[in-house]
């Protein structure tokens, strides 16, 4: 999104630690990494996202003189400690893996190396941007995966959970495939696709309803989809007929039809038998309401005549799984890798990378995940995307992100682009230096 993002949008435990980092001087290299701890049920991948907007929060990270008179005034931290942030910038590198990249439980997709206070401070900000978008993306992945030759757009604006992530989520979809947003500011800010039918209200509003669809017809001849089910919707459909053929001699067509409730499928049979034999076969039915993967996999098993769909509440919010147990934690500091031990939530030490190989079909065969300096057979995933505080080359176009999710997609097994629990999970290999790294560190505890 553009426009900065305040410093106090955090967690208050990250200000406290840093003054309490200060007051004790310590500002050596810390390396945190952002993972999954593991996939959510009925889920056999994750598609990475959010990165773009971590790299724009870390180039931009200052305190504001408005910000820092708040927290000198709020009480609950010293003078000293508040002057000191008046010259924080985020001076770090970053290693990740490319947005679209599939990824699996225990990967980092994210490392920051800094000082101390600046990788604590932008924990919170990290995690709010990858694991929201990479839960929307994985699941707008799921949905491509269950209707591939279907148009798919994103209307989930009005439903989601505030604005910035009504705006992420049609970002995150289109990266992971889908075809457009209904999101106006989503075309303006990232050139993505939008498209639009017509509101209930609009066909309430007239007394006959091949009016409302003859004046919406010609208020925009070349983006007309009509909304049919307002009242009766194969009558609607009756009443478009006669009504496209007046306006096709003027050189206004009709394009779709626009179904939004009751039995989606049975609509869609007889909808599509009256436009055919009414000679509109070349217009298009699409569906909408409370859609998601499941569904339009039911839809397309049956055969059912849709040729695409508006998903949104379900996918925006990930209705099924809507949160993924993820971290971002310390790996190293001063130079010595350390490790989380908690019951439960035990972490793999150090700076870490993952190499991938792939079958003689071109399908991802296993990863390996393994200590930064102990290089493994295969394609490193994680590479240098910031450093100094700096990007090392211009954002990507966000179509070409979406060419490499799709690529990313084509090559996974067909075991792993099921809805259900793959009987055989991806394998991720855990590798020697990276298990003696933990089993040193153990002992040393």
């Amino acid at each position: 999104m553009n426009g900065r993002t305040s410093l106090l949008l955090t967690d208050l435990y990250q200000l406290t630690m840093l003054q309490a980092y200060f007051d004790q001087r310590m500002a050596d290299t810390a390396v945190f990494e952002f993972f999954v701890r593991t996939l959510p049920d009925n889920r056999n991948f994750l598609v990475a996202a959010g990165l773009e907007q971590v790299l724009d929060f870390l180039e931009d990270l200052q305190f504001t003189p408005q910000e820092l008179a708040w927290l000198a005034a709020c009480g609950r931290l010293h003078s000293r400690f508040v002057d000191s942030l008046r010259e924080l910038r985020f001076t770090g590198d970053v290693q990740a893996m490319p947005e679209g990249t599939i990824f699996f439980a225990d990967e980092p997709i994210l490392r920051v190396v800094a000082p101390l206070p600046q990788a604590q401070l932008v924990e919170t900000r990290i995690i709010n941007l990858l694991q929201f978008q990479t839960l929307v993306a994985s699941k707008a992945a799921r949905i491509r995966l269950a209707a591939p030759e279907s148009l798919l757009v994103d209307f989930g604006l009005r439903r989601a959970h505030g604005a910035e992530a009504g705006l992420l989520s049609a970002r995150a979809s289109y990266l992971a495939g889908f075809n457009g947003s209904s999101t106006v500011l989503a075309a303006m800010q990232w050139g993505i696709p939008i498209f639009g039918t017509m509101a209930h209200s609009f066909i309430q509003t007239h007394e006959r309803e091949s009016d409302a669809f003859e004046h919406f017809a010609r208020s925009h001849p070349q983006a007309s989809t009509m909304l049919i089910d307002t009242y009766d919707t194969e009558a609607a459909a009756h009443s478009l007929v006669p009504l496209a053929h007046r306006l096709a001699r003027e050189g206004i067509h009709i394009q779709a039809v626009r179904l939004d409730s009751g039995d989606l499928a049975g609509h869609a049979r007889k909808v599509r038998l009256i436009l055919d034999q009414g000679g509109l076969t070349q217009t298009t039915i699409f569906a909408s309401g409370n859609l998601d993967e499941y569904r339009l996999a039911e839809f397309i098993a049956a055969g059912a005549p849709i040729d695409g769909f508006g998903v949104g509440t379900r996918m925006n919010t990930s209705a099924d799984r809507p949160y993924l147990d993820c971290a971002y934690k310390l790996q190293e500091y001063a130079g010595v890798a350390r490790r989380k031990r908690s019951e439960g939530k035990a972490t793999w030490p150090g700076r870490k990378q993952v190499y991938r190989s792939y079958g003689a079909d071109g399908c991802m065969s296993g990863d390996v995940l393994t200590t930064a300096d102990a290089p493994a057979c295969g394609q490193p995933l994680l590479v240098p995307v910031l450093r100094q505080g700096r990007r090392l080359s211009s954002s990507p176009a966000l179509d070409a992100v979406r060419d490499h999710a799709r690529a990313e997609l084509a090559r996974l097994a067909g075991n792993l682009r099921t809805l259900t629990p793959a009987a055989s999970p991806y394998p991720v290999r855990i590798a020697e230096p990276l298990s003696r790294l933990a089993a040193e560190i153990d002992k040393r505890a």
